[in-house]
């Protein structure tokens, strides 16, 4: 598995929303409060489709193992979270504390995050990437790390808007022959 799946792995500009004076069904009206939580078993049909609204392509055994992986093993550094808005998903993020890789002392990783498209500047996944960076401290790491692809302009923009900036790793690649 790669350590890190992207925001969205659309190349796509998000389109601008219309102007409107009501909220849209799963953005956090002023009266709705957005909670984070551990996932829960219920929540995954949720992750599910809102993968594949961003991305195009449904993922059901990659998430079903994720789950299984990372539901219930915070104690283990792993941490599977949700956004909620009057108790719907709208947003997730996925990471995990890693030791020691490429000989960088541990840190967190966050290899997943999405936030519902008609849910997004509302500052859930800011509150998200907040939540886990504080279960990454309470593990006993100072640094968080990401890994995205170049192209996506979308995650870019959001995690240097969170003050994240090149770190010291170069990603290599290459071809297998089959």
């Amino acid at each position: 598995m790669s350590k890190i799946t992207s925001k969205s792995t659309s190349t796509e500009r998000p389109k601008k929303a219309r102007q409107s004076a009501l909220p849209s069904p799963a953005a956090p009206a002023a009266s709705s409060a957005l909670s984070i939580r551990a996932v829960r078993r219920g929540d995954l049909n949720a992750v599910i489709e809102m993968d594949a609204m961003v991305t195009g392509l449904e993922k059901r055994d990659y998430w079903s193992s994720l789950y299984r992986r990372y539901a219930d093993a915070v104690a283990t550094g792993q941490h599977f979270l949700v956004a909620t808005v009057s108790d719907k998903v709208v947003g997730f993020v996925i990471g995990e504390v890693r030791d020691w890789e490429f000989g960088s002392p541990p840190c967190g990783w966050v290899f997943a995050i999405d936030v519902r498209p008609d849910a997004r500047l509302s500052g859930t996944a800011t509150e998200l990437l907040h939540a886990i960076c504080q279960g990454f401290r309470k593990a006993g790491v100072s640094k968080v790390r990401t890994l995205l692809s170049r192209d996506n302009t979308l995650i870019l923009s959001f995690f240097r808007s969170q003050g994240m900036m090149i770190g010291p790793f170069i990603p290599l690649e290459m071809d297998l022959e089959t």
